[in-house]
């Protein structure tokens, strides 16, 4: 048959599950991240104040260690929401670290390479390709942030006994919750760069600079302006903010949680149009 007689067809043969073309991407992606020395170094470097929390949590939970110990020394042993916010806090860098070395490899050579095309003629809409890359990130920075945390929180919880877990089980809702909004919006923030700008070095530095940038510009609006609503544009503090509001911890001077939350919203949702913006299979030029 001659090809100008062949009509479109749709195909209708067997498609693959949903979730197995979306996992096809992280799978290939992960194991690239991983060849990589510096996300590997990262990752390990990350691995150490972890466990040195688990040790401070075995001294603070072993009496006979540190008795005879003055009242100060021994109210800084105890472990409250105080110390898993500081264990955050350590945590949060090394998350934006490992974005910044990984996250401009996974969209940047995609546009460089006009491979969008190829992506987007199979089964795969805009938002499919979005989460798929999305959940490289995730499962990337999962192990150093609430597996680690709720870790933490089991090991306390082990040593302190039914009773302290029954008087402070929001903390490990909040280690959980907190830290799964913080790689979520870190995870946007390094795919919203690597689209934007296609070179992977520059686009890490635009990660870097996104957080440094933001918290030096709302400091210096409080400074000069001699007010307190410029830490909004401080996605750090802002994120501590709730952090200090999930885990029941005392509150820092400022904007409440509540504003800070609603600051994060805006900076996502600018993030979000920044990847709809630049995602695109073709773009018409005038």
């Amino acid at each position: 048959m001659a090809v100008y007689k062949r009509g479109y067809r749709r195909y209708q043969g067997h498609l693959t599950g949903y979730w197995s073309r979306l996992l096809a991407l992280p799978r290939f992606a992960w194991s690239r991240l991983m060849a990589q020395r510096l996300v590997v170094i990262v990752m390990m470097v990350s691995l150490f104040w972890p466990l040195a929390c688990g040790v401070f949590i075995y001294v603070s939970n072993h009496t006979e260690l540190w008795q005879g110990l003055d009242r100060g020394f021994t109210r800084f042993l105890e472990i409250n929401p105080r110390f898993f916010v500081i264990f955050m806090n350590f945590q949060a860098v090394f998350a934006v670290l490992l974005a910044a070395f990984a996250g401009p490899s996974l969209i940047a050579p995609d546009l460089a390479n006009n491979a969008l095309p190829l992506y987007f003629s199979r089964p795969m809409s805009r938002a499919d390709y979005v989460l798929a890359r999305m959940l490289v990130l995730l499962g990337l920075l999962s192990p150093v942030t609430w597996v680690p945390g709720v870790l933490l929180f089991g090991m306390q919880t082990g040593m302190a006994g039914w009773d302290w877990f029954q008087l402070n089980w929001k903390i490990g809702l909040g280690i959980l919750g907190g830290f799964l909004l913080w790689i979520t919006f870190v995870s946007m923030v390094a795919m919203a760069s690597s689209a934007y700008v296609k070179w992977r070095i520059v686009a890490g530095g635009l990660v870097l600079a996104f957080f440094f940038v933001l918290a030096g510009a709302g400091a210096m609006i409080d400074n000069i302006l001699r007010v307190e609503w410029g830490s909004l544009l401080n996605p750090t503090l802002a994120v501590n903010k709730i952090w200090r509001w999930l885990l029941g911890a005392e509150a820092l001077p400022g904007p409440e949680a509540y504003e800070h939350a609603i600051a994060l919203a805006v900076m996502a949702a600018g993030l979000l149009w920044v990847l709809n913006r630049k995602l695109r299979p073709v773009e018409v030029v005038s």
